[in-house]
């Protein structure tokens, strides 16, 4: 007997049956690697391969086989996931499985009704499925509870961890696991799921921290890539060059047709698909447009929206209408739609501008081609025509390029972003100081430092540091000193407890909630006017009553679209993305999936780059006293620079420096020439290096998490140098610099 058929017949009978009912010939590679950990030893597990590879089903074969046969006392599994509809899902999708078992599976989120909740608070048993925020809150309010819920649990699976790694909120988990694991005196296995793990010993790092336990990672190999890809290139006619051209008396005109979006529209009129981009704003915009385009022509509106700020309502219309095998629809998405929720056969991706990482293309692109068909996806790239006097950063196509990049860096490496680490999360250390308190109430200063500083993401944080944290902690009434010199929780501190959104970690908004009539449509941030219009749900809405008080907005919908204003955060790109990108402006190479438009933009850019001499100069002058630097760096090695730039430009009169992503500097230098520039910046390297501390000024508050308004300053800055600087690459790349101006000059 074969190792398949071992693992096969270890299964009980439901499973077994589960795996007919599905026409499964054979068990899959992740299905039998998952069964080989789960059951031959007692290591923790990481499952990375494809989207729609079975990763969900491979991990619960064999945690459901241990359940049914021998049933835990108390809840067995735990299931985190970072989306209220991954869990949705995932519950649905194991409904038919779990029937056969026995096994109970309870939904614990926000959305789900109390009487549910209390079924297994009543009596915990089987599979638990719940977000971080939910099990904070549980820790934090049922602290009593903890050993009679988790007394006999045994397996925690925590998936799409690639979104959770290096940020506050996977950390946010790795606490909740470690305190767990303290309350009941032992560790349980941890499975950690997802498609695009770019250094998956990293990722095993993070997963077993704190446990002593070794994480197997099996390797199905890379696979040959098929894929269906294809991008196109469209100008519009910028705001300037329209300018003045038709009198204040005129008519007014048809909107003008866009050729992207136009173009965007007959991509997906025809195919069951997700389109995406990179922030909500741009979402709700390409949702009203392509709304109007059907319309316009006649067509049937078919599209949907799905993002965080929609009300649960529509984000379930579109998720049951994407799965319903007879409905035709096309939803508007971002991050939301990438993760592993699953929609049935998705013929189309449609990528607007360029994904920001490898990581997301890949996740991107293996929404579709499920059930035997290759990932099909479409980038779509819009850029304003550019006017004779556009200066010559601006006429280099970076999103195009950045899309190229991309796609050459998986197939030619099989390159994808490894997990970030942070350093001092004083924003989180903030955060759990007051859930433990609240949780475990009184405790000595020794005993609390003891607890919170032993929790794996606070690793690299002294002693000292959490002193500071902790009197200022006092100072703000966060924390109060009772007559035995022990700590509880403040009344600034209990203010924030009392708040539902205290539970999450990562920064909210005071949104006011959008009705029309008895419909809730999401949430803004900014109430408008009464009389005002705005955008949401890939609509427009007319202001008809504020409720300041209760934050409520009533509307009614209008006819149009229009511009909206959220605020995007893009996320990181890393050096290897902008490296490839100049790669990708020096070689001739013609890739095969660039439609006409897009082949004819990157023959312009290569030329002007040669031309101009930007690809061999790093430095090039642009007139009068204008320069600007072409660094070729990643997110994080980019603002290094830019501030080393900045803090040692006085010698040559350097000023208004300005920067577009993190693909050029411009600046006005008065005296001397790049040459003296690289020679200068490389004299400062040699004598000094570069100290990420000293580049961070002392009047500066980088506030980026949830919390840091109340941390100390002094952390503040340390945490942004540690976190956010970093001073290898940069340096190399100066010399690099150099060597070129030296080859230069022989």
């Amino acid at each position: 007997m074969n190792e398949a058929d071992k693992i096969f017949s270890r299964f009980p009978e439901f499973i077994r049956e589960y795996i007919f009912s599905r026409k499964w010939e054979e068990l899959r590679e992740v299905q039998i690697a998952a069964a080989r950990t789960l059951f031959l030893t007692g290591n923790h597990l990481l499952l990375t391969s494809s989207t729609a590879s079975g990763k969900t089903e491979a991990a619960f074969f064999p945690i459901l086989s241990e359940l049914y046969e021998h049933p835990s006392s108390s809840v067995g599994a735990l299931y985190i996931a970072p989306l209220k509809s991954l869990i949705n899902d995932q519950f649905s999708r194991m409904d038919e499985l779990l029937e056969a078992s026995g096994i109970t599976v309870t939904r614990w989120h926000g959305d789900v009704a109390m009487s549910h909740k209390k079924k297994l608070l009543e009596r915990p048993s089987g599979i638990l499925q719940i977000t971080p925020e939910s099990l904070e809150a549980m820790l934090i309010n049922r602290s009593n509870d903890i050993p009679r819920l988790f007394g006999d649990l045994r397996y925690i699976v925590i998936d799409e961890i690639h979104t959770l790694t290096g940020t506050d909120r996977g950390n946010q988990i790795i606490c909740q696991l470690s305190r767990i694991a303290h309350i009941i005196g032992r560790v349980p296995r941890r499975v950690g799921l997802s498609a695009t793990i770019g250094d998956p010993t990293l990722a095993a790092e993070w997963l077993s921290a704190d446990t002593g336990i070794p994480t197997d990672v099996p390797d199905f190999g890379g696979g040959r890539i098929k894929w269906r890809l294809g991008l196109e290139h469209f100008y519009v006619a910028s705001a300037e060059s329209d300018e003045g051209r038709d009198a204040p008396s005129a008519p007014p005109k048809m909107p003008q047709l866009d050729a992207g979006y136009e173009y965007m529209y007959d991509c997906v009129r025809d195919k069951k698909s997700l389109v995406f981009s990179n922030s909500r704003e741009e979402t709700e915009y390409i949702c009203a447009t392509l709304r109007q385009i059907a319309k316009n022509r006649g067509d049937r509106d078919i599209f949907l929206i799905h993002h965080g700020n929609l009300s649960a309502a529509l984000r379930e219309e579109a998720e049951a209408k994407m799965k319903n095998e007879e409905e035709f629809a096309v939803t508007c998405a971002t991050v939301t739609m990438e993760l592993g929720i699953d929609i049935g056969r998705l013929e189309r991706v449609l990528q607007s501008q360029a994904p920001n990482s490898v990581t997301g293309f890949l996740q991107r692109l293996g929404r579709s081609g499920r059930r035997d068909e290759p990932p099909e996806m479409m980038m779509v790239f819009r850029e304003e025509d550019p006017l004779p006097n556009t200066p010559l950063p601006q006429l280099i196509p970076w999103e195009l390029l950045r899309g190229i990049a991309i796609i050459q860096l998986y197939i030619e490496e099989r390159f994808i972003e490894p997990p970030a680490r942070r350093k001092m999360p004083f924003s989180l250390l903030f955060h759990q100081t007051l859930s433990i308190l609240a949780a475990s109430g009184e405790l000595t200063p020794a005993r609390l430092a003891g607890r919170v500083l032993s929790l794996p993401p606070f690793a690299n944080v002294d002693k000292e540091d959490y002193r500071t944290l902790i009197i200022s902690m006092i100072e703000k009434d966060f924390l109060e000193v009772t007559e035995e010199k022990g700590l509880i929780v403040g009344l600034a501190g209990e203010r924030l407890l009392k708040s539902f959104k205290f539970y999450a970690v990562f920064k909210d908004s005071e949104d006011y909630t959008v009705r029309a009539g008895s419909d809730e449509i999401g949430t803004i941030t900014t109430p408008p006017p009464v009389g005002d219009r705005f955008a949401l749900a890939g609509r427009v809405w007319e202001v008809e009553e504020l409720d300041m008080l209760h934050k409520l907005i009533y509307v009614k919908q209008v006819e149009g679209k229009m511009e909206i204003s959220w605020p995007g955060d893009f996320g990181e790109i890393h050096t290897k993305i902008l490296q490839r990108m100049k790669k990708v402006l020096e070689e001739d190479t013609v890739y095969p999936y660039l439609k006409e438009n897009a082949k004819k933009r990157l023959e312009n850019a290569r030329h002007i780059a040669r031309n101009t001499g930007m690809l061999d100069k790093s430095v090039v002058h642009l007139g009068g006293y204008t320069w600007c630097v072409f660094p070729w760096l990643g997110t994080r090695s980019f603002r290094t620079l830019r501030k080393f730039l900045a803090k040692n430009g006085t010698p040559l009169k350097i000023s208004n420096v300005e920067f577009e992503g993190c693909y050029y500097i411009t600046f006005r230098m008065e005296v001397g020439d790049g040459c003296e520039l690289i020679r200068h910046l490389n004299d400062v390297v040699e004598r000094e290096g570069i100290v990420t501390e000293e580049l961070v000024g002392k009047n500066e508050l980088p506030m980026f998490e949830k919390y840091d308004e109340y941390i100390p300053a002094e952390l503040l800055r340390r945490a942004y140098a540690a976190d956010r600087l970093r001073a290898d690459e940069p340096t190399a790349r100066l010399r690099q610099m150099l060597n070129e101006i030296q080859i230069d000059n022989e």
